[in-house]
């Protein structure tokens, strides 16, 4: 039925009369409505410019014969947050930005949807809420903040990215930067509007959601500002009232197949382990049953072809001005499954026959990779008998294999103080616990410590294991996701100062190295401490969420 047709019936002239409230005419109401699901806020930098993007959008919409009509909703900066407690509520937002972006387009029945997003926990939302609504939908992700390169002064020459800025904590506190080459990283770094240029959670997201089809070629890793991102995003609007007209819907392109082809160009680019939540919960979303070994699977059969700061020194501008994403999907065609749809309407093979490139250093050939597995390992041992997360791409070789005294803590807050007061020895294994979904509740990103650890030089000598997770930019030996967490009882809540953990990435081992009697004796002696938190949206959650292992969808 047409929309003409729906407009002229009389149980409709209450809806009719309120959206004349806010200035839309009945030609307006006769064309197709297009969401644009907007994360737009002012107290993050990936977003603060997205209302800017939006006009174009609705521009692109409106000369394709369509009627935008623009909602918000919210888009929290793990960064800020991260730097205090409530940390807790970021991972948890994701549920919150699906549940909202559902409520708003299924309650005003829109006939397409436009998602501008960047950040972390925002494009996962998104696709949730993609999945959910299954309505023609296209992405426009934010683009990306311009890196640093300072033209003056001590730091001259040298470039920084927003994971530069955490590990110059830890430098600062070992006495390897002045206080002026400190004060020069903080205050100018974040040289302008855009996702964190660091391979992290929100530029793996990205890369993810152009992997899949679902956002325009380039829009990945394109600047978030300038021409490029303009026509992208005037494109966005043109497409979606394609699809619209096609009757395209989001589960076109959101299939299992899809899914498991970006999870697979993440592992070839190093990519954040937080990706493994998001996957795993949009897996769940589709009616699958992914989980974090599939990872390892996966991981074990694509080469590692390209990384990115903090990994090593190449930024995102570069792998964007190389090709970005359709090159090194152009390169690892051979692995991937290549009839899905994209949203440019070519299936995915016809897209990468047309795509031509050079030869660089930036994205290897796959007969030539920096390494022969892809950028993440799944352990398992006595210490985590359901799994555990490490980024191997991001790991020293020596310490690919480590065995050291624990060093036990209840919380974030505890093991950034033993950092900042010197309390941390070459060695040691830190092992933060009930920090998991559940526990935390939340699942806190520990990317500051970990990211001070890295500063202060002890990188390759000192371990980190949680039951929480990394920032996706997060490098050196740090182990998150450990299941069962802390609060349900995983070994992981009875470590004691002075075990030894041995951790060995190539055997993909996670193990306490006492006794499996003792385990046991201290599992039956163990109690779950009391919930830290026992009101609001944080108490629902912990009583309702998964394991990490499962994605923690709720």
């Amino acid at each position: 039925m047409s929309r003409n047709r729906i407009e002229r019936d009389p149980r409709k002239a209450y809806e009719r009369a309120l959206y004349h409230g806010c200035g839309y005419s009945y030609e307006d109401l006769n064309k197709p409505r297009i969401a644009i699901v907007n994360s737009w806020n002012e107290v993050n930098p990936g977003h603060i410019h997205l209302r800017q993007l939006a006009k174009i959008v609705r521009q692109g919409i409106e000369k394709s014969s369509g009627t935008p009509m623009e909602f918000n909703t919210i888009g929290a900066c793990d960064g800020i947050a991260n730097s205090g407690n409530f940390s807790k509520y970021i991972l948890p937002s994701r549920e919150i930005i699906a549940n909202s972006i559902e409520a708003m387009v299924k309650a005003y029945d829109f006939d397409g949807m436009v998602m501008l997003c960047s950040c972390d926990k925002i494009i996962p939302g998104m696709l949730l809420a993609a999945a959910r609504c299954n309505i023609p939908t296209v992405f426009l992700t934010g683009g990306i903040m311009d890196p640093k390169t300072f033209k003056e002064g001590p730091l001259k020459g040298k470039t920084f990215v927003t994971s530069d800025i955490k590990e110059a904590i830890g430098k600062c506190n070992a006495g390897k930067l002045s206080k002026e080459e400190f004060f020069l990283i903080e205050s100018q770094t974040c040289a302008s509007a855009g996702a964190c240029n660091m391979m992290g959670t929100a530029n793996t997201m990205a890369c993810i959601v152009e992997a899949m089809g679902l956002s325009l070629p380039n829009c990945a890793t394109a600047s978030s500002h300038g021409i490029e991102r303009e026509n992208i995003s005037m494109e966005t609007g043109k497409i979606i009232m394609k699809l619209v007209k096609q009757n395209l819907t989001a589960l076109d392109f959101i299939t299992h197949n899809a899914i498991e082809n970006a999870i697979k160009v993440s592992l070839a680019f190093g990519g954040s382990t937080n990706m493994i939540l998001h996957m795993c919960a949009l897996s769940h979303e589709i009616g699958g049953d992914l989980d974090h070994f599939e990872f390892d699977r996966l991981s074990r059969t694509v080469p590692l072809l390209a990384k990115f700061k903090p990994a090593s020194e190449i930024t995102l501008t570069e792998f964007h001005n190389v090709g970005g994403v359709k090159v090194l999907m152009k390169i690892l065609s051979p692995l991937l499954t290549l009839n899905t749809k994209m949203v440019i309407g070519k299936s995915l093979k016809d897209y990468l026959d047309e795509i031509e490139y050079e030869e660089n250093f930036i994205i290897r050939e796959r007969n030539n990779p920096i390494e022969p597995q892809g950028g993440i390992a799944i352990l398992r041992g006595n210490l985590a008998p359901e799994g555990a997360v490490v980024k191997q791409s991001a790991i020293d070789e020596k310490m690919r294999h480590h065995k050291g005294a624990a060093k036990v803590f209840e919380s974030e807050e505890e093991v950034k103080e033993a950092l900042m007061n010197n309390q941390v020895k070459e060695g040691d294994v830190l092992v933060i616990r009930y920090e998991g979904p559940k526990g935390s509740p939340g699942m806190r990103e520990l990317s500051i410590p970990a990211a001070i650890l890295v500063g202060m030089g002890l990188g390759d000598s000192v371990a980190m294991v949680t039951d929480g997770r990394y920032s996706g930019a997060t490098r050196g030996p740090c182990i998150g996701h450990v299941c069962p967490e802390a609060i349900e009882g995983g070994p992981i809540a009875i470590v004691k100062d002075g075990d030894m953990i041995e951790i060995n990435v190539d055997e993909r081992l996670l193990n306490i190295l006492i006794p499996q009697s003792e385990i046991d004796e201290r599992l039956e002696n163990w109690s779950p401490p009391e919930p830290n938190i026992t009101t609001g949206y944080l108490n629902i959650y912990r009583k309702i969420v998964s394991s990490s292992k499962y994605g923690a969808h709720l």
